[in-house]
């Protein structure tokens, strides 16, 4: 049996350096008022004693935990993990640290939010799946502000920051159409989120104001992954029909999986053969393999007014989450489909 390992208290600190408690706790809190000579003699004490704040029961103390819970739906599509990794340099950038939580098939949202306020979290960020009215009310009774991201939820009056996935989808549909495309196939995501369902009703829309025939638009569920997308494009090809003229993934790693079946399982050249076109703007469709066509969402912007919302250094402030705030994305013309009509 081992003895626990004595851990220096900020008591021992304050004791070493000859200064009070109150000025420790303040030598180790950003933005506090205390002399720069002060502050140098404690962390040289600190280092001596090996010693690391607490900052867990410091924010027991406080009641605020300076954590900021960021819930994710998966991390396959490589946009969310550029979404983490950008809420968590901007909010480490405000004092903040994030607790991050991907949901499962097994674990509904509510059942998540639940789980996250265990921790006295400052604020939630949902990136994915639905969130019941009940539990958001939960939040908001707490002072707990949540902020939906790249998604609503349909007739609650709670919205929050995302992509116009209706006019980028409007804006692929404007793309293919001005190459000559006359017949088309959608790979699709998550039938119960809006931001699939956005992007499928605005590349719809402006393909039927265009005169294209309904049953000239197909569409195969791509389950948001790289290897729905090359699924859905073999689906298709199984049932002997010809390829359409143009392939929109509703999600660039869903249309980089349709380019590598359209290429690698069935011969066919893009965008000679086939064009394709994604949406979300991820690095990795930019590499020289794919070169997609997609229309980027300004993702810095949107994680900036997120975070703008939550008032995180003025929680006392009131929080307006029920207007929507839909910022416009940009179409990025690359190789997978050719300018000017075929």
């Amino acid at each position: 049996m081992t003895d626990e390992p004595i851990r220096a208290t900020s008591f021992d600190v304050a004791a070493l350096a000859g200064v009070s408690q109150s000025a420790v706790s303040r030598a180790f809190t950003p933005g506090s008022s205390i002399r720069e000579s002060t502050r140098l003699k404690i962390l040289e004490a600190a280092r001596k004693l090996n010693y690391v704040p607490n900052s867990i029961a410091s924010s027991l103390t406080k009641s605020r935990s300076k954590m900021v819970a960021v819930i994710l739906g998966t991390l396959e599509n490589p946009f969310y993990v550029a979404t983490l990794q950008l809420f968590s340099q901007e909010l480490q950038k405000r004092g903040r640290q994030t607790l991050t939580f991907t949901l499962s098939d097994d674990i509904p949202a509510d059942e998540a939010i639940m789980r996250v306020l265990q921790y006295q979290v400052e604020a939630v960020i949902l990136t994915s799946a639905q969130l019941s009215t009940r539990m958001m009310n939960l939040c908001h009774d707490r002072g707990i502000p949540i902020v939906l991201f790249n998604r609503y939820v349909p007739h609650s009056g709670v919205y929050g920051v995302r992509c116009d996935n209706v006019g980028g989808g409007r804006l692929i549909a404007e793309t293919l159409l001005q190459t000559g495309a006359r017949s088309f196939l959608m790979v699709t995501g998550d039938p119960r989120g809006t931001t699939s369902q956005d992007r499928v009703r605005g590349f719809l829309e402006r393909l039927l104001e265009a005169g294209i025939r309904r049953d000239a638009i197909l569409d195969y569920p791509g389950g948001s992954s790289y290897e729905g997308g090359m699924r859905a494009i073999d689906a298709h090809m199984a049932t002997g029909k010809p390829m359409p003229d143009a392939v929109f993934g509703i999600a660039d790693i869903m249309a980089m999986g349709a380019i590598d079946a359209l290429r690698g399982h069935h011969g066919l050249r893009v965008p000679d053969d086939v064009m394709v076109a994604g949406f979300d703007g991820i690095p990795e469709a930019a590499r020289e393999p794919y070169k997609l066509t997609t229309v980027q969402q300004p993702l810095p912007a949107m994680v900036e007014e997120t975070l703008s919302l939550l008032n995180l250094d003025e929680p006392r402030q009131p929080y307006d989450l029920g207007r929507d705030r839909p910022l416009p994305g940009r179409l990025i013309w690359r190789g997978t489909v050719p300018r000017g009509e075929r």
